[in-house]
């Protein structure tokens, strides 16, 4: 990939679509690899022996056999960057196959750690050896079951030549080509995997999209696929923060850097070539996969189901369930669930995995008890049907009946009570899953433009939230931008608008318009006498993107020699992660979007305007 600067001296490199049409990307410093954040280890290209019962840090899980470790093995891609992959496999002359963790993280512990965050998300800090990469697969547990994993630096991450890239085509192929190489190693069968929750299932699709060879299987656990969509906006909302806050993590060489998204989200907001290369090429992935998703994750909930629906591989199973992505990633159950896939796709063992019901799935009920991997042949279930619920802003309800009298609803997009709410009490048992939508007619009488949040949750009998881990309310969102609005007739359905994002239609002259708006797909109980409620209110972007300071700052310690040490024997450590109040480098920030939001908000309901909320009803299974 072709680096180059442009008249202002800001880096900027060429990448490639999947069609070859070179896309010019401005790139951003990173971390250097000596910040304490960072947690680098150091290069140090060795050997070692692993022993069974040693540790890798204090309260880890003891390592269950012997492993061979290789470290910061050199692997060159197709364009002649060289980067580098630790190797841990079984102690043997025998050919296993081998799981890959693709992402920038680190390969071991890194900018990003469990024990960064509030009680270790729920997974027990002796449910792991401590081998695995942020995100990613055990080594202790799957070398002691035959299996290689492999844990690169991608491409401009720590130590690797080259630029971190923001996933699409050219990422894709360089995962397909790590494939390739482990698959040519002599410790490799031939057959590899894929996975990882999050970073690590995001890059399943593009990899996998590339249909590498010896790709034999895959399993995205909670990763979206179409970065304009998903994470950098939402219904044309321009959402910078969270890839901000991702970005500012990365680590890479003096010559390295990471693709600059908040500066494309300022020069192209709208839909080009560049973000149409950010969604995954879904149709065209053909390997096995195990697909694991939750409702409440605020970025992966739609890719991870829409990439079980998409993908044309035959052998496809879905599980969506009712945690967290890590701790459902490390539990203990799911892992031995996840190889009984791997056993049946990478070691061809006749173990009956076909047998397993193609989706499972959960239904969220705060205030009782989760229905937990019912198994159904589709998602939605095949017998949900779509019901409207019309709004009545004179009253603030939700009503299974329109109404011929025209209201309204009006908040200041500026206040602190910047929302309306619509309720409805439901008279009877009731389940939905699946995918809800809004029609909405608004006005911005003060503006060109909005920006909205729409939020539907349930309330218990008196009215109020339930509070659930960690502490926040189960709901199902959507947002859009009015000027976004425009709809994609081939890929709209009446559950699903899908806009085109390619053009701007400005509100002028205080005109009253339609916005279908989608929601993101979601499944929960109601009872006789709880609250469906839909809150409508105008999103507010940060002004500064500064989040919170969690990754990268708790203190790991280690060995400083041999990787890992029996319990109780006196070894050196080193302290990774430890803020020794060395100044950084100051890095060119680019300015964030804001949001589209000024004035008043006008919500119109009854009559000729039929705002109603679309829902999925699922009927018991007879």
């Amino acid at each position: 990939m072709k680096i180059m600067n442009d008249s202002t001296d800001k880096r900027r490199m060429i990448l490639h679509d999947r069609t070859g049409t070179e896309l010019e990307v401005p790139v951003r410093q990173a971390l250097p690899v000596t910040a304490p954040t960072a947690r680098y280890p150091g290069f140090r290209q060795e050997k070692l022996l692993l022993k069974k019962g040693s540790i890798r840090m204090k309260g880890a899980m003891p390592l269950p056999c012997d492993i061979v470790l290789e470290r910061d093995v050199p692997v060159r891609l197709r364009d002649d960057v060289t980067i580098y992959t630790d190797v841990f496999r079984p102690a043997d002359d025998q050919k296993h196959p081998a799981i890959l963790a693709l992402s920038p993280y680190g390969k071991e512990i890194g900018s990003q750690w469990l024990d960064d965050v509030p009680m270790r998300a729920g997974v027990p800090k002796n449910a792991t050896s401590g081998l695995q990469k942020f995100e990613g697969p055990d080594p202790a547990y799957w070398v002691s079951h035959g299996y290689a994993v492999i844990n690169p630096d991608v491409r401009g991450a720590y130590n690797s030549e080259g630029i971190v890239l923001f996933f699409g085509s050219d990422y894709g192929r360089d995962g397909a080509d790590i494939v390739e190489w482990a698959a040519d190693q002599q410790w490799c069968s031939g057959k590899v995997g894929m996975s990882g929750n999050s970073w690590l299932a995001i890059s399943q699709w593009f990899v996998a999209a590339e249909q590498p060879e010896h790709l034999a299987a895959i399993a995205p656990w909670e990763g979206l696929n179409d970065c304009y969509r998903e994470v950098a906006t939402r219904g044309g909302v321009m959402m910078p923060e969270f890839i901000k806050f991702l970005t500012d993590s990365f680590a890479s060489t003096p010559k390295g850097g990471v693709e600059d998204c908040v500066t494309i989200m300022n020069e192209t907001p709208l839909m080009n070539d560049y973000w149409r290369d950010k969604a995954a090429d879904l149709e065209s992935i053909v390997t096995p996969a195990y697909i694991a998703a939750s409702y409440t994750n605020p970025i992966h909930t739609n890719g991870s189901i829409e990439g079980w629906k998409r993908i044309s591989s035959e052998n496809k199973w879905l599980r969506i369930h009712n945690t967290g992505e890590w701790d459902d990633y490390y539990n203990t159950e799911h892992v031995e669930d996840l190889r009984k896939f791997f056993d049946r796709y990478l070691m061809d063992k006749d173990n009956g995995w076909e047998n397993t019901p193609k989706v499972r799935m959960s239904v969220l009920n705060p205030g009782g008890k989760d229905i937990v991997d019912r198994p159904e042949d589709s998602f939605p279930p095949v017998r949900t049907v779509s019901r409207k619920l019309y709004l009545n802003a004179a009253e603030g309800t939700l009503s299974r009946h329109s109404t011929v009298i025209q209201s309204s609803a009006v908040y200041d997009s500026d206040s602190k009570q910047k929302s309306t709410v619509f309720r409805m009490k439901t008279d009877r048992d009731m389940e939905l899953s699946g995918y809800m939508k809004l029609r909405l007619w608004v006005q911005a009488p003060d503006h060109d433009d909005m920006d909205l949040e729409v939020k539907v949750e349930k309330l218990n009998r008196f009215g109020r939230k339930f509070l659930v881990s960690p502490m926040k309310a189960v709901s199902a969102k959507g947002y859009m931008r009015a000027s976004m609005r425009e709809l994609d007739p081939e890929r709209s359905t009446e559950e699903q608008p899908f806009q085109t994002m390619a053009h701007e239609q400005k509100l002028e002259n205080a005109e009253i318009v339609p916005l279908d708006i989608a929601i993101w797909p979601t499944a929960i109980q109601f009872r006789k006498g709880e609250y469906l409620q839909l809150t409508v209110s105008a999103w507010k972007s940060s002004k500064t993107g500064n989040a919170p300071d969690i990754f990268g700052t708790k203190k790991i310690e280690v060995p400083e020699e041999g990787f890992t040490y029996m319990p109780g024997e006196k070894v050196r450590m080193i302290t990774l992660g430890e803020k020794s109040g060395e100044k950084l480098p100051e890095r060119e920030e680019a300015p964030l979007p804001q949001d589209h939001n000024r004035g008043r908000h006008v919500i119109y309901t009854g009559g000729k305007y039929d705002s109603s909320l679309t829902i999925p009803v699922t009927p018991k299974n007879s």
